[in-house]
């Protein structure tokens, strides 16, 4: 099956005026759509969308032979306390808006998280997680907009999140047709490292919920001890190295020949910047990787 292949951009100008040199790459790259990043793009100020900084967004995009997806916040977290939930509830609400505005399928947000504790908490927060997904998943069928809920890993030795496998029993029980999963190979292969679970069997039970991926690289190698800089880790093959795919040990081959995958699958790079000059590898890479997928029944 055709897999569209987009790119996340990583803006680094605060006033956005290194998009356009993106969205220039994105094309040329041969690449289907963008993935704009709201974490670095200041489009939304106390949870309200600021319209004439959208409207800039929106000049720079248009024209272009692109589609688009949106990543959220990064600090959303639907497993938040009682007395927060409010606050991220606001900033998701401004990010779909945001995401329809721009014409996206696919707004990203991070799998919810909370601090290590007792089992009947962790199990409140995962029930929270659940009505606000359904009730978000609603908002966002308005809008026509797809939530796609991004797993993630354990940080900073006392966040727990869930494995790929309790995700997709937490979309299963969900059961909403505007929430699924951006399935996040690395991430996923690193968490099921920290915990000594099988890589394989956990991303084939997301799979068939993901409607959105991820695609870079890492050796799966928590990064649980001090470096001094980003190159120290890379060099030690520790933590989220966002490599293009094949520079790491995600059993990418194994991945293709036992996972089944939705149809109207879309698939995007997040190569950190350092490794831009390898864009073309990773674009090549991940055309023939996707190529291989084949479709559920």
């Amino acid at each position: 099956m055709f897999i569209p292949l987009g790119l996340t951009l990583e803006l680094r100008d605060p006033q956005m005026r290194d998009l356009g040199g993106w969205l220039d790459e994105a094309e040329a790259l041969g690449l289907d759509f963008a993935e704009l990043p709201l974490c670095e793009m200041p489009l939304i100020r106390g949870c309200r969308v600021i319209p004439e900084r959208l409207a800039e967004v929106r000049a720079a995009c248009a024209g272009r032979r692109l589609g688009w997806s949106v990543h959220g916040h990064l600090g959303i977290n639907l497993m938040e306390e009682p007395f927060r939930i409010g606050l991220h509830l606001d900033l998701l609400k401004a990010n779909i808006e945001v995401a329809a505005e721009l014409g996206a399928r696919h707004l990203v947000i991070h799998a919810g998280f909370a601090p290590a504790a007792q089992a009947a908490a962790i199990e409140a927060a995962y029930d929270r997680q659940r009505t606000h997904l359904a009730a978000m998943g609603d908002l966002a069928r308005l809008h026509g907009v797809t939530l796609c809920v991004e797993n993630i890993f354990e940080f900073e030795g006392k966040r727990v999140t869930a494995l790929p496998g309790r995700l997709a029993a937490e979309l299963a029980a969900i059961a909403h047709p505007h929430v699924a999963a951006t399935f996040d190979l690395s991430h996923g292969w690193l968490h099921c490292q920290q915990h000594g679970v099988d890589f394989l069997a956990e991303a084939m039970a997301l799979a068939p919920f993901a409607r959105h991926l991820h695609l870079h690289d890492s050796f799966g190698r928590p990064d649980d001890f001090w470096t001094c800089t980003p190159i120290e880790a890379l060099a030690f093959g520790i933590g989220d190295l966002h490599l293009p795919m094949g520079w790491g040990s995600v059993p990418w081959d194994a991945l293709a020949a036992r996972c089944a995958w939705p149809a109207g699958l879309m698939a995007d790079l997040e190569i950190e910047p350092r490794h831009r000059p390898a864009h073309r590898e990773a674009v090549a890479a991940a055309r023939g990787w996707t190529a291989q997928l084949r479709q559920g029944a």
